[in-house]
């Protein structure tokens, strides 16, 4: 947590959740999804929230923690659209009267995951998530006011989806990276399905380039700190890493335990098979959404 006079941050950690009726990893753990992490920036009397969770006993146990903070509730921020990070704003935003937001690109990727939730994401969590009517608007100029200081949504590109957004709280000296910038947990790489980082380093720059002290990273490990110059470089040096043993190993997993190695204290281990498959899937050809999908599943 960072504290200024009248502005601060709080991070609630979900503990990962049980993926249902799916074979176990090649390293023979149970399959078990990301820690997912949301921010609460709060003023004196006011607050936002970033990136509320997946599923209906997450969002209740975010909203206590909310309601336990004595703020009001004024927005609720989403920073792309996997719907991990936004899949209970409407259940959390009708408890508290606030108001869900985002960048333009976000919106279109918001639609597209609530028409995955038939063969994906209600496949792997059933009956656990609620309704997720895409409610979500814009602002103007992607800038919202906590009692007179200024949060910023900032398009960054392709991350570990496209049209991803951070939100920057200059007066914190903070960026809540939503799923830009990952601490202690193993990237989900699976939509750079070309092997291609590029973008993804040229937004983790952008991240960069707006001079962070501490850094919210929407997957982590909740034992680490937030400190940005570290999550800055350890996000470059896995890209790095993944790339290399992309040229290096010739199925996925071998890639998945070069990984393994590299990493042995990394959270998130199912995300990283699901990363190999679709790497690999990729350069078989196919659908890319098809390819998605058999990679989870």
């Amino acid at each position: 947590m960072s504290t200024s006079t009248d502005i601060s941050y709080d991070v609630f950690v979900a503990d990962p959740l049980q993926l249902t009726g799916l074979d176990p990893l090649p390293n023979g753990e149970s399959r078990v999804y990301q820690p997912i992490a949301v921010t609460l920036v709060h003023g004196r009397q006011d607050a936002v929230l970033v990136d509320p969770p997946l599923t209906r006993e997450q969002a209740e146990k975010v909203g206590n923690w909310v309601e336990a903070s004595g703020k009001r509730l004024t927005h609720i921020v989403v920073t792309h659209g996997h719907g991990d990070h936004w899949f209970t704003a409407g259940m959390l935003a009708e408890r508290f009267g606030a108001q869900v937001v985002t960048s333009a690109g976000a919106i279109a990727q918001m639609h597209n995951n609530v028409y995955a939730r038939e063969v994906l994401w209600d496949v792997m969590w059933p009956g656990q998530i609620p309704p997720s009517p895409v409610t979500a608007v814009t602002v103007p100029g992607n800038r919202l006011t906590l009692e007179g200081h200024d949060l910023n949504l900032v398009d960054v590109g392709h991350a570990d989806s496209d049209d991803c957004a951070v939100l920057h709280v200059p007066d914190l000296g903070l960026v809540v990276a939503g799923d830009v910038i990952y601490n202690g947990v193993h990237i989900y790489l699976a939509e750079s399905a070309d092997g291609d980082f590029g973008p993804w380093r040229q937004a983790v720059d952008t991240v960069a380039a707006l001079g962070p002290r501490q850094i919210v990273a929407s997957h982590q490990n909740k034992n680490l700190d937030d400190d940005a110059e570290r999550l800055i470089a350890q996000t470059r040096r896995y890209l790095d890493v993944a790339e290399t043993a992309l040229a290096a190993h010739e199925t996925p997993a071998e890639f998945f335990n070069s990984m393994l190695k590299h990493y042995p204290e990394h959270l998130g281990t199912t995300v990283l098979w699901v990363s190999s498959r679709a790497l690999y899937l990729a350069r078989e050809g196919g659908d890319p959404v098809q390819n998605l999908v058999a990679a989870w599943l």
